[in-house]
């Protein structure tokens, strides 16, 4: 199923989130709206809405009200924490357009980002479910959060293990996947293993969709829409190079000029080409694989349905995806 298969059968559920979205970002503040606006036409695939609309449909058929409200809460929030990120990492592209921290400087890029995650604050305290809901959020954006330190922790000592990496893909990536699967299914009032199937289904899928974003990172083209060796450069340990490591005489070496990378910049091109002799690549292609696999397992608690069929394939899709 395409994605435009997807957004035809999502129908009026995914005008109306759109449409929330933009009625909740609007600011008489010319430079706000502008600012919105440009970031709006640049959003990206959408997926944690898409999601969102789907789960709510898979467990009950239709989506409500809340759904539709915590969807667009949940790009808003998304889209926030994107913004924090590029002035923490001094990103000057995102999506292969310059950021708000390169066009406005950090300090409006923060203040914007701010801006987008009240207005999702604003979406949940008005639900109906808005007491079940906040907690999910806080505890999303506590990850998020943790998730940040954890990864610039690791960045100065570069002893990232695997577990420390599921831990900090999980807090900046899944942790929000779930927070759209728990209050899309929250939203409908389905039952409490529904809820965790629908949970299991994005925390595995987030996990699968991170893995992928650093595969590309080694193997991607411009096409990708960010320039490729962003991690290494910020001595990021992902899935291909602790692969790489594995059982490798050269570990405390490679580690070394991790950590010595801001001094020596060539040092990626030799740790690059060590990740490619090494299979690294093929380890994390097949951890991708084994992440999707637990997503459509998860979805197998769903009755059979057109919504639980665009999940599947948005989680294989995850797999050979190159953009």
């Amino acid at each position: 199923m395409s994605r435009q298969d997807i957004l035809a059968l999502l129908g009026t559920d995914w005008d109306r989130t759109l449409a929330l979205i933009r009625a909740s970002l609007h600011s008489d503040v010319g430079l706000l709206e502008e600012t919105n606006g440009r970031i709006l036409a640049n959003s990206g695939k959408l997926l944690r809405p898409m999601m969102a609309l789907l789960l709510a449909r898979a467990v009950a058929g239709a989506a409500s009200d809340d759904s539709i409200r915590f969807a667009a809460a949940t790009e808003l929030l998304h889209n926030a924490t994107l913004l924090h990120d590029d002035v923490a990492d001094g990103s000057a592209e995102r999506r292969g357009r310059p950021t708000v921290a390169a066009l406005m400087g950090p300090s409006a890029a923060v203040l914007v980002g701010d801006y987008w995650l009240a207005r999702a604050v604003e979406l949940v305290v008005d639900a109906a479910h808005c007491r079940e809901a906040i907690p999910v959020f806080s505890r999303t954006l506590t990850d998020l959060a943790e998730g940040e330190m954890l990864q610039l922790e690791k960045a100065s000592s570069a002893d990232t293990t695997e577990e420390d990496y599921l831990r900090i893909i999980h807090c900046k990536t899944a942790s929000l996947f779930c927070a759209a699967a728990q209050t899309a299914a929250l939203s409908v009032d389905a039952p409490e293993p529904l809820r965790q199937a629908a949970r299991d289904f994005a925390c595995a899928f987030g996990t699968a969709f991170q893995i992928k974003d650093d595969i590309l990172d080694y193997t991607g083209t411009p096409e990708l829409g960010k320039p490729v060796g962003t991690d290494l450069r910020e001595r990021k340990i992902t899935l291909p190079l602790l692969g790489a490591l594995q059982g490798s005489p050269q570990e405390a070496e490679i580690r070394r000029m991790v950590r010595e990378i801001p001094a020596h910049p060539d040092y990626c091109g030799q740790i690059r080409r060590f990740v490619e002799e090494r299979d690294g690549i093929a380890y994390a292609a097949s951890r991708l694989e084994q992440w999707v696999a637990r997503a459509r397992q998860a979805l197998e608690a769903f009755g059979d349905s057109p919504a639980r069929d665009a999940l599947r394939d948005i989680a294989d899709y995850t797999i050979w995806r190159q953009v």
